[in-house]
């Protein structure tokens, strides 16, 4: 259901609210909504429900994020629920739509007074359009739920959930009211516009034509010193939070969107304040993995692992190899990235010092290849990076399945640190 990009003039889908913190909501017999339209609404689902502890049960859950994405359609609101099992609950509340005669009296009440207009589009609902004699607003009786739970109350406590998110709804746009009622927020103006027009025309034929206003022409063509552009705004000073993601079966993951729309943030928070994107310069691979390396938790969780491959699937790479890549990552960055993937013949020097000082401390002695010095044993490797440090990484014994491990050092014997005993190595 929650499909954004399917939105019409006759349907709208909106966001889930996040959980509400303690004491927003109020206590039980305080109003719920911020609007006297929204506490209508509110007041039409408790006067019509049969258990008040139903009532407070989907009070709860409104208030505690348990309502998903919510589309509006005329006469409908749906959403998803999530209750006591893993599945959530499809939910839907049914209010009648207007006839035509309801919408010609609201239109000619609404066009009646400049205000109307002017209030709606600053998200407002006035008192007496309301009571224009079209019945906008619900009453008793007047709501319809239906969910997919075995629960048979009236309404059910996901139901009710759901009515109380509607209602914090209406209180952000009386248009999501006017949409289930049965009219779209773009045909309502147009049809405010033309009557408005109409009134105006008539008006002005009943009045004496007055002279228009005006200037001379060489008086409007003279040239003007424009005044200078005001000085831009100072950079915020950190990145805004993105908005909470819906779930919803079948949709992207929620957590993975976060990801992207936080990192996004930052890099523009970044380029705002520096003139540079930090991560500008970095290959399709570099990203992914960059990208890979971020997500929060430890472990190939089910949601890593799905991340893992639509990364690795983009770059055509395995997920084996973008999870040792961001091992690499996460020990030193693009270094360590360059590290693992990219052998290289170092100059005379730092390199040629590593072999003595290892057997100083006691350990064996290390076959060179390159960049790279192995333990006879072919269980522990050191890697000297362009920026002179060394990496280590371990194998199974003859397995030639390198990983990295412990953190980079200047020194070869420390970046063989928390690897083992010297008798382990």
């Amino acid at each position: 259901m929650a499909t954004p990009h399917r939105d019409t003039e006759l349907r709208r889908t909106f966001p889930a609210f996040g959980p509400r913190a303690a004491g927003a909501g109020g206590a039980e017999g305080t109003p719920f909504a911020a609007t006297w339209w929204g506490n209508a609404w509110v007041e039409a689902l408790e006067q019509g429900a049969l258990d008040p502890k139903r009532l407070a049960r989907g009070r709860g859950y409104a208030d505690q994020g348990h309502v998903d994405a919510i589309t509006v359609i005329p006469g409908l609101v749906l959403a998803y629920v999530r209750g006591s099992r893993p599945r959530p609950y499809r939910v839907q509340v049914r209010v009648r739509t207007l006839a035509d005669e309801d919408w010609e009296r609201f239109l000619d009440a609404a066009a009646d007074r400049p205000g109307h207009i002017a209030a709606l589009l600053d998200k407002e609902l006035p008192h007496t359009l309301a009571d224009c004699g079209a019945p906008l607003l619900p009453g008793p009786g007047d709501l319809a739920p239906r969910c997919s739970c075995p629960d048979s109350g009236h309404p059910c406590k996901h139901a009710a959930a759901l009515c109380y998110q509607t209602a914090r709804l209406l209180d952000t746009d009386p248009f999501v009211l006017l949409l289930l009622r049965g009219r779209g927020e773009k045909e309502l103006l147009d049809a405010l516009s033309r009557r408005s027009a109409a009134r105006a025309a008539r008006a002005a034929q009943e009045r004496q034509p007055e002279p228009l206003p005006g200037v001379r022409a060489a008086e409007a063509l003279a040239p003007r010193r424009l005044p200078p552009l005001p000085p831009p705004l100072p950079v915020p000073p950190h990145p805004g939070q993105p908005p909470v993601y819906p779930s919803a079966p079948g949709g992207p993951d929620p957590f993975a969107l976060d990801q992207l729309a936080t990192d996004a943030a930052a890099r523009a928070h970044a380029l705002l304040g520096t003139g540079r994107d930090p991560v500008g310069g970095l290959t399709l691979w570099q990203d992914a993995v960059r990208l890979a390396a971020a997500r929060p938790g430890s472990g190939l969780t089910a949601a890593t692992r799905t991340l893992y491959a639509t990364l690795a699937d983009a770059v055509g790479r395995t997920p084996a190899d973008l999870a040792r890549a961001v091992a690499a990552w996460r020990q030193g960055g693009p270094e360590g990235l360059a590290v693992l993937e990219e052998p290289w013949d170092p100059p005379a020097g730092r390199f040629d010092r590593a072999r003595p000082l290892l057997l100083a401390a006691d350990l064996p002695a290390f076959r060179p290849w390159r960049n790279r010095l192995t333990h006879p044993r072919d269980h522990v490797q050191l890697r000297l990076g362009h920026d002179g440090l060394w990496y280590a990484y371990e194998s199974e014994p003859g397995q030639d399945d390198w990983w990295p491990r412990g953190t980079p050092d200047l020194d070869p014997v420390g970046a063989l640190t928390g690897l083992g005993t010297p008798d382990d190595l």
